[in-house]
């Protein structure tokens, strides 16, 4: 194969980078969320929808991992994604329903499920099939939404909630736009590994978000949820590099995401110091010092992509049940890391203990790759797994 020319490898980075920085739009949504709950429900809703978002986010891992990721993962195939129809109507019938029921917390705590689901769908096949125009349309009706609503928010409109819903509709409806491609088949048994995966890792945070709402009341989990959704935006990049590497290795995703994190801490720091996120998060951001936690929860989101190139190295390979294997012990791991550093009743402890966890998957995911290299000369004993 003829490699890439000077200007296409500058344009395929342009690209890359524009759909990479379209993923702020999946990462405001919870914070959009938090941000005009603060201003239309009471506190003691607040922590239930603070726990609800932690459930969405999860439910939504689930969804992408059984339709995206399992996949991605099915290595003796071409490895196709798309949009599901199914799933883009039930979010749109989702998102009708909070437009008439918009001050309804049950309802909002239902359907924040299925739209997070169908967005992370949507925009995981925008990523790995490299739909970079449509995503970025997409992006934007998802981000002016968002800012619409949380500037709705601030002038005490009831109804801030729909400008938000409004750009979720739209953004759906754009990316389930046909393709000209099938989705592949995923083996039944790498399906069955990489779901069971994602569901071992994902449910660790909502356990803790609910530890820490018996815990420490609303307050704490709405920070939590707060903290953990604005240092999301370092997740971004982490999960953009992740999408493609699952599909083939790169480098130049490689480097364009890493610049992307260095540029997002900054960002972070900046709005920080800036008083940006009390106005945006309200009281819960501002009863409580936040900007160690923060720091602590971006070193957390930043050293993850330690375990991210051993572990699509080994999702390449084929070896799903090898890592969920692993996963699932790091999983056990960092959440009773968290449980004990609960006890402090200090939100920077829980996030440190998150960061010694991950840290410590990174190295065991990084030696499980070279021992799969050292042995990739005899057959393995797992084709499927």
């Amino acid at each position: 194969m003829t490699p890439p020319s000077a200007p296409n490898r500058l344009k395929s980075a342009a690209l890359s980078a524009v759909t990479l920085a379209g993923g702020v739009s999946l990462a405001v949504i919870p914070a959009a969320t938090l941000s005009i709950s603060s201003r239309v429900f009471t506190l003691a809703e607040n922590g239930v929808i603070a726990v609800a978002i932690m459930v969405a986010t999860f439910v939504g891992q689930l969804t992408f991992a059984a339709v995206v990721e399992s996949r991605l993962s099915s290595h003796t195939t071409e490895r196709r994604v798309t949009f599901p129809l199914w799933l883009a109507a039930l979010s749109l019938v989702a998102v009708a329903v909070l437009i008439v029921n918009h001050t309804n917390v049950v309802a909002l705590c239902i359907g924040l499920p299925i739209l997070v689901a169908a967005l992370e769908v949507g925009r995981g096949v925008s990523v790995a099939e490299r739909l970079d125009r449509r995503e970025i349309w997409a992006s934007i009706a998802v981000g002016g939404g968002a800012l619409a609503g949380v500037l709705a928010a601030f002038s005490g409109a009831l109804w801030a909630l729909v400008p938000l819903l409004a750009g979720i509709f739209v953004a759906t409806a754009v990316r389930c736009l046909p393709v000209y491609h099938r989705a592949s088949r995923p083996h039944a048994s790498a399906m069955v590994w990489v779901v069971a995966d994602v569901g071992i890792t994902g449910i660790v945070f909502p356990l803790i978000n609910t530890l820490i709402l018996f815990v420490l009341g609303p307050i704490g989990a709405v920070l939590f949820t707060a903290i953990s959704t604005v240092s999301g935006l370092l997740a971004i990049p982490i999960n953009f590099l992740r999408l493609r590497l699952l599909k083939e290795h790169s480098r130049l995703d490689l480097w364009v995401s890493v610049g992307s994190l260095i540029i997002a801490v900054v960002a972070l720091l900046i709005f920080e110091f800036a008083g940006f996120f009390s106005l945006l998060f309200g009281n819960a951001w501002s009863m409580e010092a936040t900007l160690v936690p923060l720091v602590v929860a971006c070193t957390w989101r930043a050293a993850s992509i330690a375990p991210t190139l051993p572990f699509t190295a080994l999702r390449r390979m084929g070896f799903a049940r090898r890592v969920t294997i692993l996963r699932a012990g790091a999983s056990l791991i960092a959440f009773a890391l968290a449980s004990v550093a609960l006890l402090t009743l200090n939100i920077v402890w829980i996030f440190a203990a998150l960061l010694l966890a991950e840290l410590f998957s990174g190295l065991i995911y990084e030696i499980a790759r070279r021992r799969a290299v050292l042995a990739a000369a005899t057959p393995p004993s797992e084709v499927t797994s």
